[in-house]
């Protein structure tokens, strides 16, 4: 029987996700670390079936699949917390191999999150009760991205919001922490996945799928000796500073009108940069789920860029409409440095983007400011000249990668 709480809050939380919507091993599933919030419900439309002779509706039928929706917030730090979402992110010191949303734009069938509570009062990271069953699992199924968004700031930490739309969500009140065992995990936990093709949860179709098994949450990344996903690994950052961030858009020097290069140009306040992933499930007769969530293309990235103005230059719109084509497609970056700036935590470029508004606000008792907005389009998978790419100073492995 759980344990009666008061409430819950986030000190007793933590979020984990699957390497596929099949996982159920311990290996299979990694925590995503400096998580600051977590927001998870769904929604059932039905039809009402009316008739002749009855005021009221003689039954409410369900006739789509309900839409559950989740999405959570992070401090980024090296692009560990990126590569477990199933992103592409290279290594700083090698060149960008893929998209950075390119594990979305193949086929699959997602994955699943688990958000994790422990008993009243406990740390989650710190928790280490050998058989306690007052543990308890939300499990989300199917889980495919439908936005990125990573948000950057004067006066705040680098945040990242990312959102899925999934297919099922479970829950499970008595899951086991054991600690005796060579691998720490928690298990007694329940598949979230639903099978695309049958439109069955796994657990129906595979009684194994009722023992999917956890790492024990640690608030750091995983060391993976000896097959226990357990210990910290000292390369975890605690998280970027916005003081050591920098936007590289020199490339736009003489497209805009304000100088947005070097440090006499503009001063940056903010700058938010989306990667928006819109999903149309394809349904069939005799399935209970859509077997497929396919993004629609094309997909636009935007950037953009909030900063004051401090010095302008010469440029008359007219000449960057009469040049031929092609000539807008330029490269934007923010590098955001670690502590000290003597290394780069995480690298975002925007290839092939164009420079589509420039607008400027002057009014008494305030700073001139001017609102920039940079986009591009997302192409294959293995094109290297156009889209997002994000490389980070992480190696740590995934723990599915030993």
């Amino acid at each position: 029987m759980a344990q009666s709480r008061n409430r819950v809050i986030y000190q007793s939380e933590a979020l984990f996700a699957s390497k596929e919507f099949n996982s159920k091993d311990t290996k299979d599933h990694s925590q995503i670390f400096r998580v600051q919030s977590a927001n998870y419900g769904f929604t059932i439309n039905r039809q009402d079936v009316n008739q002749y002779g009855n005021l009221a509706r003689i039954d409410s039928l369900i006739l789509e699949p309900p839409t559950v929706n989740f999405d959570l917030s992070y401090y980024p730090t090296n692009g560990y917390n990126e590569r477990a979402l199933g992103f592409s992110v290279t290594n700083t010191n090698n060149p960008a191999e893929a998209q950075f949303a390119s594990g979305a734009l193949a086929g699959g069938s997602g994955q699943n999150f688990y958000i994790l509570t422990v008993d009243d009062g406990f740390d989650a990271n710190l928790d280490r009760t050998s058989g306690s069953t007052e543990h308890q699992i939300i499990g989300i199924g199917n889980a495919f991205l439908t936005d990125y968004t990573l948000d950057l700031a004067v006066g705040s930490l680098p945040t990242a919001t990312v959102t899925f739309e999934a297919s099922n969500i479970i829950s499970d009140t008595t899951v086991t922490g054991d600690s005796d065992s060579a691998v720490y995990a928690y298990s007694g936990i329940s598949s979230p996945g639903v099978e695309p093709v049958q439109g069955v949860p796994l657990s129906d179709s595979d009684a194994t799928f009722l023992d999917v098994k956890l790492p024990y949450a640690t608030g750091n990344s995983w060391s993976g000796s000896n097959g226990n996903y357990i210990s910290d690994s000292a390369d975890q950052l605690s998280a970027l500073r916005p003081g050591d961030i920098g936007l590289d858009l020199t490339a736009f020097n003489g497209t805009a009108l304000s100088t947005i290069g070097g440090t006499s140009g503009i001063h940056v306040q903010s700058a938010s940069l989306s990667l928006p992933l819109s999903r149309t499930p394809i349904e069939r007769l005799g399935s209970k789920f859509p077997f497929a969530r396919v993004v629609d293309f094309p997909v636009n990235a935007t950037l953009t860029v909030n900063a004051f103005v401090n010095t302008q230059t010469s440029q008359n719109l007219a000449d960057l409409i009469s040049g031929c084509g092609g000539q807008g497609l330029k490269d934007v970056s923010i590098s955001l440095k670690e502590c000290g700036g003597s290394a780069t935590g995480l690298l975002v470029t925007m290839k092939g983007a164009t420079l589509d508004s420039e607008s400027f606000s002057s009014s008494i008792g305030s700073n001139k400011s001017v609102d920039l907005t940079f986009s591009t389009q997302i192409g294959g998978i293995r094109d290297l000249d156009k889209g997002v790419f994000f490389s980070g100073s992480n190696d740590t492995l995934l723990p599915w990668e030993y």
